[in-house]
């Protein structure tokens, strides 16, 4: 299995390193045959070839099973035309990673988190983000010195294709979805996403429906996160919710994602959070959602392939986690333990290696 590995910026190399000493214990433990193939994104791609994402990458990650995407410093970058382009819209929309699948999910040793275990699923190809939503150029514009407009773009192709991913994850949950949307005021755009979501529903008799505006759907997050399941909404709502949920339920540092085709195959591993260039070659960061992430990529990859031994790793990976977050003085600085970052990614891969994750995890 082919995959196609970029650290991008900031501490994207340190937490790309720690999970990749945890891919390779992995590896070794469940004979997935991992071929890793490194290349440059981000600044390091900036300074070699003038631009932080070049369409050879892209032609080049399309052609393996899986992706992993470190963070990027994209506020930082120069304007498009000098070289500064979004990698993490380049990936998903050139590859038509339109799945952003981003679980939230509560340890019960983090005695400040909510109790939660749900699902967001987000359109991640299309919406308010306006490096993504039109054919040439960008869909924000002025057309004078003190006017500034943006183009929303909602498809009911789009709408269908997440709603069908949230709706088929939900048959393998507790078969409950909420669909978050603004359609009292966006009446076009999110009725269409609704419309979408509706006609989607009616081929699952078994899932029960909810419909909630955004600004309801954030106060109940906050206040009760344990009553959903499987949340879908259009690219903006869902990623500022998931990032809500994902430090409801511990920390943003401990939250997974992948970007994923259903009809393809083809998944990318990236953490939720940025780049932190602030703390950037200090060896202080959390690669926790960075590991997940790939785990998530190999789970992905075992169900769409039919390998079972590529889900089974994927799970371990998760048991191998909480197994070394029950341990306060494994935890990283942000997490109120010493814990560097390569040293943690040592610890994941030695409970994969030696396959106590979940034994120390029940006793934890």
């Amino acid at each position: 299995m082919r995959i196609f590995v970029t650290p991008c910026d900031g501490i994207g190399p340190e937490i790309t390193a720690a999970t990749m000493d945890v891919l390779k214990a992995a590896d070794a433990a469940f004979s997935l045959g991992l071929d890793f193939h490194f290349e440059e994104t981000g600044f390091a791609s900036l300074e070699k070839y003038g631009s932080t994402l070049r369409d050879e990458t892209l032609d080049r990650a399309r052609t393996f099973d899986g992706i992993i995407l470190g963070p990027q410093s994209h506020m930082d970058y120069p304007a498009r035309d000098k070289g500064g382009v979004n990698v993490s819209a380049g990936f998903r929309v050139k590859l038509d990673l339109y799945a952003n699948v981003r679980p939230a999910r509560s340890r019960p040793f983090l005695n400040d988190a909510k109790t939660m275990d749900l699902v967001i699923m987000r359109e991640a190809t299309e919406g308010f983000y306006p490096d993504r939503n039109m054919y040439a150029g960008t869909g924000e514009f002025m057309p004078t010195p003190d006017v500034a407009l943006s183009v929303r773009k909602i498809t009911a192709s789009a709408c269908e294709r997440i709603a069908r991913q949230a709706f088929l994850l939900a048959m393998k949950r507790n078969r409950k979805v909420t669909a978050v949307h603004k359609a009292n005021n966006f009446i076009l755009t999110d009725g269409l996403f609704l419309q979408q979501v509706r006609k989607v529903a009616a081929e699952f008799p078994e899932v029960t429906l909810n419909e909630l505006i955004i600004d309801a759907m954030a106060a109940h997050l906050v206040r009760d996160p344990f009553r959903f399941d499987v949340i879908v909404a259009t690219n903006f709502y869902s990623d500022i919710l998931s990032d809500l949920a994902s430090e409801l339920s511990g920390s943003l540092g401990l939250a997974g994602s992948i970007n994923a085709n259903a009809e393809t195959g083809l998944v990318c591993a990236q953490a939720q959070h940025g780049s932190a260039p602030d703390i950037q070659n200090q060896n202080i960061a959390n690669p926790t959602s960075l590991i997940l992430s790939a785990a998530m990529m190999l789970s992905w990859l075992g169900e769409w392939r039919g390998l079972p031994q590529f889900e089974a790793a994927g799970a371990d990976i998760e048991r191998a986690v909480d197994a070394v977050l029950a341990d306060p003085a494994s935890r990283t600085r942000d997490l109120g333990g010493n814990t560097s970052t390569d040293a943690f990614g040592a610890l994941v891969a030695g409970a994969v290696q030696s396959g106590d994750g979940e034994r120390k995890f029940a006793s934890a």
